[in-house]
């Protein structure tokens, strides 16, 4: 029989005993007073003026985290859920502490289709020692001590006990400030949604249950209607169209959007078309890739739609359009799932490529031999690698090293701000670079080609601004850096001479964002669709020659 008496008793085997609740509430004030630096700074930072409403705050808190605790306190499953919850908000911690990152929904998704390359990058050497320290260790304290559990029925009714007294006492404590914390959730959404392990947890188990219904999609098709206007190839030169789709680059960082350092030198001489208010249609790839390529508005779009929908790659197809899709990044995300998807990490080609991921330059020699094979209207997606972090180091050759000192490690901690700077604006350097090598490569080929070119990155980049860094933020309280991206057009000379450029200025000054691209992508390729929206479209309506 059980005897309050026996907690803290040891074993000859020098294994502590403690029974089940003072060991859940041990756990519970371990995580929300341990792994929970970000809520409680943004809670002393949000009520500056108002100390007693925190010290009640964490009052009630520890009352609710201790009721979660007690009530999963379960004979045999109390060990492994609590050394699950330890670890699991150790590492939440860590990216949300060090990173400013919030472990939601769509973060899970980008964690569970990352590639082992880019995952790698963010396991540093501070990130093991801090899971040692605040994941391992604790958890190995749970694991050895031996949980003394009454009889079911006496277990049953104290735990029941337990849970009221903790849900009582949360509820004194928020009787006095519900009202300011409701008022303060509503108004900092950002607040809550670091509230760890639970944010976590919830978003996994959301994703979770999303991922299982996926199973059974049918794809809808759309755009079946889909034509190429005007005479057929051989009549004309086939048209050729190339999609950049951009990783990471943010538009503060462009010296065509304004700023100060020259960062696209090479597009400046280009013959280009610059939209500097464009904006992403999320903040991750996971979201922003098959969004952009989707029918749908950033404010229709959801990653089921995204899924069950056929997209542009698709609607080309149905034109009789070839598309090709190459990838130096972790994938489409089902947008090229029709059609033939080459991955460049994967051909391993060592002038480029180096433990499972490769520089941009490849794309440049690829269209070298791919060009001349070409025989068709046909549109390539180049999906770059671009500048995506941490190791922004990694992402240009050494004579791109033109901002010094720059960042040389996966670990923001061992690198000043102004290195950290260094090194993406050298990723920006490059990406440059490979957009104007591959308009250079279009214009040698305008005899045999009716050629353009569009460019998009996906998302922006935090750079420590606000104490954020790397991207995924929640789009309603994300920073401009990761939602403002650069955006421009290219067309050769033929197209060029049907365009009343002055008209695709006008488009240039508005605000646009990834809504345009599928309509734009059309127009283009002067695709006729009952899909195609015209108002979404920036270059048919600026269109003065003939097939318009």
């Amino acid at each position: 029989m059980y005897s309050p008496t026996m907690a803290g008793r040891t074993t000859s085997g020098f294994r502590p005993r403690i029974a089940s609740i003072p060991l859940s509430i041990l756990v519970a004030l371990y995580l929300l007073f341990v792994t929970n630096h970000t809520y409680w700074s943004k809670a002393w930072s949000y009520m500056a003026d108002q100390t007693l409403a925190v010290i009640v705050l964490g009052i009630g808190m520890a009352g609710l985290f201790s009721a979660a605790c007690i009530a999963v306190s379960v004979k045999y499953l109390t060990k492994p859920i609590f050394i699950f919850l330890i670890l699991a908000s150790a590492a939440a911690a860590w990216f949300m502490d060090h990173l400013g990152i919030i472990v939601d929904t769509e973060m899970i998704r980008n964690a569970a289709e990352t590639n082992t390359a880019e995952a790698g990058h963010l396991i540093t050497p501070a990130f093991v020692l801090h899971m040692l320290i605040f994941g391992i260790v604790p958890a190995l304290l749970v694991a050895i001590v031996r949980i003394e559990h009454r009889t079911f029925g006496r277990k049953v009714l104290h735990n029941l006990l337990a849970i009221a007294a903790c849900l009582g006492l949360a509820g004194a404590a928020a009787y006095q400030y519900s009202y300011m914390y409701a008022s303060l959730i509503r108004i900092h959404r950002d607040w809550f949604e670091t509230l760890n392990p639970v944010t976590p947890i919830a978003s996994a188990v959301k994703f979770a249950i999303g991922k299982g219904s996926e199973a059974n999609i049918v794809v809808k098709p759309i755009g079946t209607d889909a034509k190429v206007l005007g005479a057929a190839v051989p009549a004309r030169k086939p048209r050729l169209v190339v999609i950049v789709a951009g990783e990471t680059a943010r538009a503060e960082n462009w010296s065509m959007s304004g700023y100060s350092r020259e960062t696209t030198p090479e597009l400046k001489k280009q013959d280009i078309t610059y939209f500097p208010n464009a904006t992403s249609c999320g903040t991750s790839t996971a979201v922003s890739i098959p969004c952009l390529f989707s029918v749908y508005t950033r404010s229709e779009y959801t990653h089921r739609k995204g899924i069950e929908t056929e997209n542009l790659v698709d609607v080309l197809r149905h034109a009789g359009v070839n598309v090709n899709w190459w990838d130096n990044n972790t994938g489409s995300y089902k947008v090229a799932a029709r059609i033939e998807e080459i991955s460049f990490p994967a051909m391993n080609d060592p002038a480029f490529c180096k433990d499972g991921e490769c520089q941009d330059g490849m794309f440049l020699k690829e269209i070298d031999k791919w060009i001349g094979t070409i025989t068709q209207d046909t549109v390539l997606v180049v999906h770059q690698i671009g500048s995506h972090g941490p190791s922004y180091y990694l992402r240009y050759p050494e004579e791109f090293r033109r901002f010094k000192p720059d960042c040389r490690s996966a670990e923001f901690a061992d690198c000043t701000h102004e290195e950290l700077v260094n090194a993406y604006d050298n990723t920006l350097l490059y990406t440059d670079h490979i957009i104007s090598s591959i308009i250079d490569r279009l214009k040698a080929v305008q005899d045999r080609f009716d050629p353009a070119l569009i460019y998009a990155s996906d998302h922006g980049e935090s750079l420590g601004e606000y104490g954020v860094y790397l991207h995924g933020a929640p789009y309603m309280i994300a920073p401009s850096q990761q939602t403002h991206v650069p955006f421009l057009l290219w067309f050769g000379d033929a197209e060029k001479k049907q365009m009343d450029m002055a008209c695709i200025a006008k488009e240039a000054a508005g605000d646009i964002s990834h809504d345009n691209i599928f309509h734009t992508v059309l127009g283009m390729m002067h695709v006729e669709t009952t899909v195609r929206d015209k108002d979404l479209d920036l270059v048919t309506g600026c269109r003065t020659g003939a097939n318009s």
